[in-house]
């Protein structure tokens, strides 16, 4: 085994730490996953589920950033917009963890910088605690900070390579003066504990770690400030798998401990499942899928999850013997400077008609908690023939406005679930 993959050993400080391990933090106990039958499953620490009386932390409703695209020449006129983010609502509860899943280029990154309020949105509200942080200024962000922070994907761009360990993580105890600066130093010392590096080598730089060792780094300053809310942008995905594993149970011993709430945003459907009781599916800056991990991992109505999760590797189906049918989508994913109308998945979805292209499916609440946004949800091989939205929004078949019918009142348009939800079976309103 290599130095790398030993937990809890320790090189002398004064050698180089290039080989130093991954090290399990000494409070912390970081085991290393495996994979088991089920895809996706690994072993180890079990996602953190919120207590049922939790206070709502983050609210989202709407939210939009749309990057304006400038014309060549002289004069730079805005032609278009690059729809990044385009009527995105979920919350987070406090102590909870939200899984943002989905393909490259979907929005969840730039999801993940307007909540930090490190990008201005274009539209929408993004509550915290209450209060609307969207609108607010760049000198009244400064108390916000100390509130929400990021874990960036990138552990050796997001860390100043001229800065050492102590000064990279003590910055923000001294921007905001959250300790007299004789207790700096200890602070770092323990925050480096904490995660489960060696306290002495505080006075290092960066270069002098392995790229887990770094993004423990960037989980050490993330935690300086005691926030409530961590936004992880892909933690992992630029880390071996084996060291992956030792960072997924590090922050999840780090949740359980300081109950912190995380928005947790990945690629990798088997680590979100792992780490996060809730997940939301996003395609082309859009929410199509959100609800508990059985719902989404066992129960997917949307097309776009049900691709997704095909693609995941069966461990249990290959050692009994055949494999899992593989969902193929046809085609490019459409440019967000000129998205499709209607639905976005439709230019791609095998069950897509008519309606999909003349009315944008609501995020409609088919359970307790679960929410999709299709006008034929079902399982696979399980879709309707016809649409399920049209009693809601008064629609007949084809999408037109259907004299006789109106739009219901009981449609959930909140961030949240409601005690009320649409029953596909019987198409009606149903509650517990």
């Amino acid at each position: 085994m290599s130095a790398e993959q030993q937990p809890g050993r320790h090189v002398d400080p004064e050698a180089t730490t290039s080989t130093e391990p991954e090290a399990a933090p000494a409070q912390h106990a970081a085991t290393a996953v495996a994979t088991d039958g089920s895809p996706g499953h690994v072993q180890g620490h079990g996602a953190s589920e919120a207590p049922a009386d939790a206070k709502t932390l983050l609210s989202v409703e709407d939210l939009r950033m749309w990057f304006p695209v400038k014309s060549s020449g002289v004069i730079h006129r805005t032609v278009g917009h690059v729809q990044a983010v385009d009527g995105v609502s979920f919350e987070v509860a406090e102590g909870a963890s939200l899984g943002l899943v989905g393909e490259s280029g979907c929005g969840k990154s730039t999801t993940g910088k307007l909540i930090t309020r490190l990008l201005n949105p274009t539209g929408g509200s993004i509550n915290f605690q209450g209060r609307d942080i969207a609108t607010l200024k760049e000198r009244e962000l400064k108390p916000l900070r100390r509130e929400i922070q990021m874990i960036f994907q990138d552990p050796y761009t997001s860390l100043n390579p001229r800065h050492t360990v102590g000064s990279i993580i003590g910055a923000p105890l001294r921007i905001h003066k959250i300790v007299p600066e004789n207790k700096v130093l200890d602070r770092v010392r323990e925050l480096l504990e904490i995660v489960g590096l060696n306290p002495e080598h505080y006075n290092r730089f960066p270069n002098e770690f392995s790229g887990g060792q770094r993004q423990r780094i960037g989980i050490a300053r993330a935690l300086t400030l005691n926030p409530k809310l961590l936004v992880a942008d892909e933690p992992v995905s630029a880390l071996d798998v084996s060291i992956q594993a030792q960072v997924v149970n590090l922050l999840q011993s780090i949740q359980s401990e300081f109950g912190v709430a995380f928005l947790f945003i990945a690629h990798d459907l088997a680590i979100v499942r792992h780490f996060c009781p809730e997940v939301a599916v996003m395609y082309l800056g859009k929410v199509v899928e959100i609800g508990d991990r059985d719902s989404i991992y066992q129960r997917s109505m949307h097309p776009y999850t049900q691709a997704l999760l095909s693609a995941v590797p069966d461990v249990k189906q290959a050692a009994i013997g055949g494999r899992r049918e593989r969902i193929r989508l046809e085609g490019d994913v459409p440019s967000p400077i000129n998205p499709p109308s209607g639905c976005r998945f439709r230019t791609r979805c095998p069950i897509a008609q008519d309606i999909c292209a003349k009315v944008e499916p609501p995020l409609l609440q088919i359970g307790p908690k679960h929410k999709v946004a299709c006008h034929f949800p079902g399982t696979i091989g399980n879709h309707p023939t016809k649409p399920a939205t049209t009693g809601l929004l008064g629609l007949d078949a084809d999408g037109n406005a259907d004299p006789r019918a109106s739009a219901s009142s009981e449609l959930n348009t909140s961030p949240g679930y409601a005690d009320r939800w649409y029953d596909i079976d019987r198409q009606s309103m149903t509650g517990a």
